[in-house]
Parts: structure tokens; sequence; C-alpha cells
């Protein structure tokens, strides 16, 4: 087994630069010092331009945007903010390339997947991306070709990674399928967004990870994650928090365990417990894999629960080390 986080990380603050970039230098530290997976830390609490969203709408460059005071919105010309984001970004993956030069094993990346972002992002003339097939349609594709673009960057920057995983995040994939996204006026919710559409959208983003040469995975910390859909769309591997995952979504996560697929399965909290003992991770483990009657494999993957930005700086440290102990358990027996 392996240890790795799910992408955020705590530290950074609004329009501090230098500290800004001592912190991320820190957060990439820990990463490569504690998890035998590393990844590319995100710090949302430098701001939005910084955050899931803001980071992804930085990678596409077939669409503009800009951050408007509800948020991102599609616009005709790439704005400051998406210029601003795209800066950071590359900012970032300097301090990555700097430091991962001994990496030898997996890397891991992380952006939003298409139908977050359609929930997330404004068309033009106000309202989600959600609510304009056309719209949502262009997203995706656009993030595909933004995909295919970080990929080869990523490749070119860390060359001696064994391999390279790139989570597709989507929290709130779940809710778009429901129809549970609420609309602009706060009023209604959007429609919902039928599976065989779901899966051609996330289709086009996991094969431009898979053409690229990088292997895509999904991760999802709701409850009722679809596994079946996203596997069907061509994930290899899918990232879930063991601590709520719903019972029918079990059968799923077993299917990918038992073809080999990559489970990253989060068992540390995300947040500041009152008292903690590593063993409690190592417990939670053992209890999900042999509620499945599944052995782990080289591809099974300990996480925490979700992402750390909300943690303290020790927690964050405390919970990747745990990670990796849950992790290498059975290599002391």
């Amino acid at each position: 087994m392996l240890a790795s986080g799910v992408g955020s990380m705590p530290g950074g603050a609004v329009g501090e630069e230098a500290q800004n970039a001592r912190a991320y230098a820190e957060a990439t530290r820990v990463v490569l010092g504690e998890l035998d997976l590393p990844h590319v830390p995100e710090l949302p609490g430098r701001g939005a331009v910084a955050g899931l969203v803001g980071r992804t709408m930085g990678l596409i460059t077939e669409l503009g945007a800009d951050l408007q005071p509800a948020g991102w919105r599609l616009t005709d010309a790439s704005g400051v903010d998406q210029r601003r984001a795209r800066s950071l970004l590359a900012q970032d993956l300097d301090t990555v390339e700097e430091q991962a030069q001994q990496v030898e094993g997996w890397f891991k990346t992380q952006l939003c997947g298409p139908w977050t972002l359609a929930a997330s992002v404004e068309r033009p003339r106000g309202d989600r991306v959600l609510a304009d097939v056309g719209a949502r349609r262009d997203l995706a594709q656009a993030l595909a070709v933004a995909v295919a673009d970080h990929v080869a960057d990523l490749r070119r920057r860390v060359p001696g990674a064994a391999g390279l995983l790139v989570q597709v995040d989507e929290p709130a994939l779940p809710a778009v399928l429901a129809a549970q996204v609420p609309t602009a006026s706060g009023f209604g919710r959007h429609r919902t967004v039928h599976p065989p559409e779901a899966s051609e959208a996330l289709e086009w983003v996991l094969s431009a990870v898979s053409d690229a040469g990088a292997t895509p995975v999904v991760h999802c910390c709701a409850a009722d994650v679809p596994v079946d859909l996203l596997t069907g769309a061509g994930a290899v591997g899918i990232s879930v928090d063991v601590g709520v995952l719903a019972p029918q979504a079990y059968e799923g996560v077993a299917g990918v365990l038992e073809s080999g697929g990559w489970a990253m399965l989060g068992v540390v909290p995300s947040l500041d417990p009152p008292s903690w003992d590593d063993r409690a991770g190592v417990a939670a483990l053992e209890r999900f894999l042999d509620m499945l009657g599944l052995a782990p494999s080289e591809h099974t993957v300990v996480t925490p629960a979700c992402g750390l930005a909300g943690a303290s700086g020790t927690w964050a440290r405390t919970a990747l080390a745990s990670c990796a102990t849950a992790a290498h358990a059975d290599d002391r027996t």
C-alpha cells in the first residue's frame, strides 16, 4: 500500500506573496517528506485564484474567465484573475519541480472535474454553466485540452516519476445527478443531468488524461459516490471518504479493488481531532477492507478523509504521517 493526500493543505493568506511562497515551499516539503505517493499541494487559503476551481480555470486557455462577487464567470477574454491563477500555478509548479527531482515513484496532481466546474462557474449572463447544455459541453472539452497540456508540463517537471496520477475532483457530481444544485436565485434547483450525459463529459476529460500517458482517478468525498458511472467513464481508480461512504457504493469500491485499480481510501480525519492515535487509522482501514472481504493491493492508497485546508499545520503533517503508518502497518509484521 501507499500513502497520499487528497490535495489541499493549510497555509497562505490573501495578498501576502512572500508569506505564501514560503508556505507553499513548506507544504511541498511536507508532502514530499511524509508520503510515498506525493502530490502537487494546493493552498486555497491564498484566495479564490488558489482554490480548486480557480486553479483549474487558470489551466484552461480555450475559454476566458474572471472572478466576480458571486464567483468565477466565463467571459469573452481571459480576465486578470484568470491570468493571476495561471501565474500562481506556474510559480507553484516551479517550486514542485525544484523539490521533486528525487521523486522516482508515482506522483499525483489534482484538478476540478467538468461537473463540479459546471456547477460552480457562471455563464457570461449569469447563473451556472450547468443551466446551459452547450456551455457545459464547451467547458468540459476545454478542460480536456487543458488536462493534456498539464500532464505534459508535469512529466517534463518531474522526469523521474515512475507514473503520473491525475485526480479529477468531483465533489458536486452527486448533487448534479440528483438535481440538488441551486439556481442563482436560490429558490430553485437545476435540472438533473442524466448518467449518459454525465458519463460523456467525464469520458472526454479522463480519456485526455489517459491519452497523455497518465492514469485518471476521480475523487468524491460524498456518501453516494457513483462509482460505476466513474469507472464506466474511464476512471482507473477512485478516491473516497470511508467514514461517510454509503453501503450502496461498497460494491463499486470492491470492484475497483478486485480489478487492481487505484483505491484511495480516506481513513484519517481532515480536521484536527480532539485526540488521535495512529492505531485508529490502521483499525479503520482494516475494518473497511474486512467488510469488503478483500486484501489491499499495490494500488491501494491510504489518505485523509478529504482535503486538509481547514486543518492546522501541525495536524496536516500528523495526518499525512498517520496515513503512512496505516499504509505500511503490515510491513512491520
